[in-house]
């Protein structure tokens, strides 16, 4: 087998759309896939609406507890830093004990601190709240993803990835048009949005309470108990496949945080502090500032759909390439213009790139991942690069505390403000070029038919692995359990 590295960026000419069209495909989805996938693209919706609040509410927070931007974006970088530990739990949960009830009390949760993080009075309470938030917030994508893609069949995760990705962008926007219309005009202001928040997670975990739990986990609950397995012995499997997936898989767990560490900047470097951005170095209005917002984000929902699309077609690393040169293409339309029209257009073109190539993540992690670890290894990386890239509002806030300019105001006058573009420029460029390397090294597994392998709580679910240009995980099984596996090929309503 070829090193990681050596393998081609465009996938064999036989794997390239395997099976069938992607219409013909999309058209033979049941109600319950099409249930299965809006549910996860929901609950990663409402984390974004969740997690923005913050990001969106910078100068009426301020305002509140009477601080600086510095001290507002710890409660961003606490958020940042607690998720790992959330998906640690949820993931772990998930893929021990299934998808559905996992996703509901862990949007529940979000619901109840986000309801909480309206009510706080002090600075103190608001950091505190919200670092529960963010262990709270670290399970939703991995659950939210592998509902939402491994009960697709093969033919159409490329796309539904970016389309799920890019809930994410929706959420952002959600939120932007609630500070946009509802905060101004309520007298409780930057809480109205909070709540608002609160109100829709609950709302996410009531349509997934309703739909079934996931056909894979069903199918594989069956045939233990079949087996006349016990709770206590499934544990006792999961705990021992746990260890054995660390053993075989811990230098691409390393790969995929670093990959993971590089796209979490790139997301968060270009939105956490964009509305501060705006008003501080262009000196634009909160009200302008909010619609830029929303314009990047629409740019943001094209870019991951379009992405996700593609790589069904040429693959997922050389579609992320593809897109992170085009992140690189438009930083100066980001930095250097003055007015409203062209900045906005630098914020679509650059989020069109940045979720672009984000579109393609869920995909691609989950063809990566070991496959009875889908909620987990995808989540864990995902939640450990955004600890790593917890720090990146701070850093911005630092550097444009650090670095100032001089501008023309709107009454044509001089004036010296902080130089976030410069600083957003930089880093977001740095970045790029670490992610370019980063993905240009690392595997791909395009086409994986994971949904075949085994659950975590089956044993030899560590050891099993889908390697890129297997035909079949259960080629060379017995026949008996080959025939199961085809019949596990595709998802089937419940």
């Amino acid at each position: 087998m070829a090193p990681y590295f050596l393998r081609n960026l465009v996938p064999r000419r036989e794997k390239r759309n395997e099976g069938r069209p992607l219409l013909e495909a999309l058209a033979s989805l049941t109600w319950i896939q099409w249930g299965h996938f809006w549910s996860g693209w929901l609950a990663w919706t409402c984390d974004a609406i969740d997690f923005f609040s913050v990001s969106l509410s910078v100068t009426r927070l301020q305002d509140q507890f009477g601080r600086s931007t510095h001290d507002i974006t710890t409660a961003i970088t606490l958020t940042l830093l607690f998720r790992s530990v959330g998906a640690v739990i949820f993931g772990i949960i998930s893929d021990r004990y299934g998808r559905k009830w996992p996703l509901v009390w862990n949007l529940l949760l979000i619901a109840v601190l986000e309801l909480g993080s309206g009510f706080v009075m002090t600075f103190k309470e608001f950091l505190a709240v919200r670092s529960l938030f963010g262990i709270a917030m670290g399970g939703i994508w991995g659950l939210a993803a592998s509902t939402a893609l491994e009960n697709l069949p093969v033919e159409v995760r490329g796309l539904a990835s970016g389309v799920l990705q890019q809930g994410y962008a929706v959420g952002y926007l959600l939120a932007a048009v609630i500070n946009l219309t509802l905060v101004p005009e309520t007298a409780e202001t930057w809480r109205s949005l909070f709540w608002t928040a609160s109100g829709i997670s609950a709302f996410a975990a009531f349509i997934r309470f309703l739909l079934p739990e996931s056909a894979i986990f069903i199918r594989a609950k069956e045939a233990e108990r079949a087996r006349g397995e016990s709770t206590k012995n499934k544990t006792k499997v999961f705990l021992h496949e746990t260890g054995e997936m660390l053993r075989r898989h811990w230098l691409l767990c390393i790969y995929a945080v670093l990959l993971m560490t590089g796209f979490n900047f790139l997301s968060h470097g270009s939105q956490d502090l964009y509305p501060t951005y705006l008003t501080n170095a262009k000196l634009f209005t909160d009200h302008n500032a909010t619609v830029a917002t929303i314009i990047g984000n629409c740019g943001a929902i094209a870019g991951g759909a379009i992405a996700g699309w593609v790589s069904q077609y040429i693959g997922r690393r050389l579609t992320i390439i593809i897109f992170v040169l085009l992140i690189g293409a438009f930083i100066p339309l980001w930095i250097l213009p003055t007015s409203f029209g062209a900045l906005a257009a630098g914020a679509f073109c650059i989020q069109f790139g940045v979720q672009g190539a984000w579109g393609v993540i869920p995909i691609q992690l989950a063809e990566i991942s070991p496959p009875a670890f889908r909620a987990t290894f995808p989540g864990v990386a995902y939640q450990l690069g955004n600890m790593v890239s917890s720090a990146s509002a701070q850093i911005e806030a630092t550097g444009a505390a650090n670095l100032h300019t001089t501008i023309i105001d709107k009454d044509g006058k001089p004036k010296i403000v902080s130089d976030y573009a410069t600083v957003q420029g930089i880093l977001i460029g740095v970045v790029a070029a670490f992610v370019l390397v980063v993905t240009i090294i690392g595997p791909e597994n395009y086409g994986s038919h994971f949904e075949k392998h085994k659950t975590a709580f089956e044993e030899g679910g560590g050891r099993d692995e889908l390697e890129d240009g297997e035909e079949s995980p259960s080629a060379s099984r017995p026949n008996s359990v080959r025939v199961m596996d085809e019949k596990r090929s595709t998802p089937e309503p419940v």
